[in-house]
C-alpha cells in the first residue's frame, strides 16, 4: 500500500502520536533544543552583524520559566550584537504579565537590543478571540495588548508592530503585525531604511509571496517545522496555506528575497515533537 500524508494523518489522530507520547519519546525531542549557525552576505552592511533569532517561546500552556532560562542562558553564550524575537512569545491568558517570562527575558544581552513582533498565540493571549488555554474573547483585548507590550519594554524587549528602527548606521530591523489577527504593513516597518542593510521580522512566512517591497533578510516561525515530522514524509501538517513550501530553513519571497523560517523553540497544540528538534537560530550576517 502506497503510504500518502491521508494515511499519515489517521495515523496522527490514531495511534502515531499516542506511540510516540507512551515511549516518550515525542516528548523527550519536545525539549530538547539545538544552535542552528548560519552565514549569510546582506547587502547594505559595513561591518558584521551577529543576530540571535528566537521565536514561538509559547510560555503558558507546556513551556515554563525553566524552558526560557535555559534558551536565555544558550542566547547570552553566542554573544550577539542582536536579540530578535519571532513572536508567539506567548500561549496562555494573560491578565496580568507574565512576569516570570520577563524576568527571563529580561537577562538578554545584546547591545544593540532585543526587539520582537506578535504572533498569532499572542493575540490569543491577549483575549482578541478564546480558546482552551484562553478563556473567552475578551473585549478591551487591544488595551491588554498595550498593557504587554509595555510590560515587555520594562524588560527591555522592543515591540515592533509596522515599525522598525536603526540598530546601526548601516542596518536596519523592521517588524510587522501578526497576518492572521493584524493587518501587517511591510512598507511602514521599513521606512527609514534608506541605504541601510535590511532585516525584517514577521511571524507568518505565509506574508513572503506577497511582499510589496525586498528586504535584505526576512526572519519568520509560526510552522515549527511542522513539529512532528517523519523520515520521507516530512511534516504531514504545516499550519500554512502553502503546504510544505514554508514549513522550515532556507526559503525565497516575492522580489527574490531571502528568508528563513525557525523551527522554533517551544510547542503548540501538544507536547510532541519528532524529527523537528527546537532551534535557536544564529545568523553571522556579513557584508555583500
Amino acid at each position: 500500500m502506497t503510504v500518502t500524508r491521508r494515511h499519515v494523518l489517521r495515523a496522527l489522530g490514531g495511534g502515531g502520536l499516542a506511540a510516540l507520547a507512551a515511549g516518550g519519546a515525542g516528548a523527550a525531542q519536545a525539549y530538547r533544543f539545538g544552535v542552528t549557525r548560519h552565514a549569510r552576505a546582506l547587502p547594505g552592511l559595513r561591518v558584521p552583524l551577529r543576530a540571535a533569532f528566537l521565536t514561538d517561546l509559547h510560555y503558558g500552556l507546556y513551556i515554563g520559566a525553566g524552558s526560557v532560562a535555559a534558551w536565555v542562558d544558550a542566547t547570552n553564550d553566542l554573544r550577539p550584537d542582536v536579540v530578535l524575537l519571532g513572536g508567539d512569545q506567548l500561549d496562555a491568558r494573560m491578565d496580568a504579565p507574565p512576569e516570570p517570562l520577563l524576568r527571563e527575558l529580561g537577562r538578554l544581552r545584546a547591545p544593540l537590543g532585543v526587539l520582537g513582533v506578535w504572533g498569532n498565540h499572542d493575540y490569543g493571549s491577549f483575549g482578541r478571540y478564546g480558546g482552551r488555554q484562553y478563556g473567552a474573547p475578551r473585549p478591551d483585548w487591544a488595551a491588554k495588548r498595550a498593557e504587554l507590550k509595555a510590560a515587555f519594554a520594562r524588560a527591555g524587549v522592543t515591540v515592533l508592530r509596522d515599525a522598525g528602527r536603526a540598530l546601526r548606521d548601516d542596518a536596519w530591523v523592521g517588524g510587522t503585525d501578526d497576518l492572521w489577527f493584524g493587518q501587517p504593513d511591510v512598507t511602514g516597518a521599513l521606512a527609514g531604511a534608506g541605504t541601510r542593510a535590511t532585516l525584517l521580522v514577521t511571524h507568518n512566512p505565509d506574508l513572503l509571496p506577497d511582499l510589496p517591497r525586498p528586504a535584505g533578510l526576512v526572519l519568520c516561525g509560526h510552522t515549527h517545522g511542522g513539529q512532528v515530522r517523519f523520515p520521507l514524509l516530512g511534516a504531514p501538517v504545516v499550519p500554512s496555506r502553502y503546504g510544505q513550501r514554508y514549513a522550515m530553513g532556507w526559503v525565497q519571497g516575492a522580489h527574490g528575497t531571502p528568508a528563513y523560517v525557525s523551527r522554533g523553540l517551544g510547542l503548540s497544540g501538544l507536547p510532541l515533537r519528532n524529527l523537528c528538534e527546537p532551534e535557536l537560530t544564529l545568523l553571522h550576517l556579513n557584508p555583500a
